[in-house]
């Protein structure tokens, strides 16, 4: 219908375009067989596939999904050529998941490496901001495993697919800057350097422990691991031991 002048809201144009209405049934046909090749394809790259999106899957999802749907439709694209390209595609999806599990350097350009998060209830700012997460986000996570504050946490790896593996102090946490309630809710208060205070206090930032000295008081000082200036009083959570340990 190129060149021709369009009539807007002509139904038979909408529905039907220029094909037909027999093509209708070679659609029906073109979409099963596109299909069944695609089951085929998919049980081909095993379980390991199926399971996580890595950057390999997301990039064959893509390429399966474009191939893929151009045959259902359009008449000018032969199925034949469609089935190749997509039987290509998962071929190379099987090349390089061979190379991955017998080359580490392989493995580790196209998949990456885990990113450590938390060590010691302690934060890496700069690892967070290489994973792209912010500390929001890491606490909605932690909260999700059951965790109220820092002090609990042992470990924290972002994984290649992009969940996280947590590992919690087993018993007897020390304190650690708290995460419950949640920040974007009710922010925990906050005391500057140079201010009095006595009890732990962790840094806002890092989340850094800080032991103040028993009476007389001395004034806080930015924090010894990031330099930053502000601090909340840290907190032991003895709910979240009972809670892990089922009392």
């Amino acid at each position: 219908m190129s060149g021709a002048e369009v009539v807007p809201f002509e139904l038979e144009r909408m529905f039907l375009g220029d094909t037909p209405p027999l093509f209708l049934l070679e659609i029906v046909f073109r979409t099963a067989v596109i299909f069944l090749w695609l089951v085929f394809l998919l049980r081909v790259t095993g379980k390991r596939g199926l399971a996580q999106l890595s950057p390999l899957e997301l990039a064959i999802v893509i390429a399966l999904g474009s191939a893929a749907g151009d045959p259902l439709f359009y008449p000018e694209v032969p199925l034949l050529h469609a089935m190749l390209v997509l039987g290509l595609v998962v071929g190379l999806q099987r090349f390089l998941s061979f190379l991955v599990i017998r080359n580490e350097r392989v493995e580790t350009f196209i998949e990456g490496l885990p990113v450590e998060l938390v060590r010691d209830g302690m934060l890496f700012p700069q690892a967070l901001h290489l994973a792209n997460l912010s500390r929001e986000d890491l606490f909605e996570r932690l909260r999700v495993e059951g965790v109220r504050q820092l002090g609990e946490v042992q470990r924290v790896y972002f994984e290649q697919d992009g969940n996280l593996s947590v590992f919690l102090q087993v018993q007897n946490a020390p304190p650690g800057l708290p995460i419950v309630p949640p920040w974007d809710l009710e922010p925990p208060p906050s005391v500057l350097a140079g201010a009095l205070v006595a009890g732990p206090v962790a840094c806002t930032h890092c989340g850094a422990v800080l032991l103040t000295a028993p009476p007389p008081l001395e004034p806080l000082p930015p924090c010894p691991r990031c330099s930053r200036d502000t601090w909340t009083p840290a907190t032991t959570d003895p709910l979240g031991e009972r809670k892990r340990s089922g009392e």
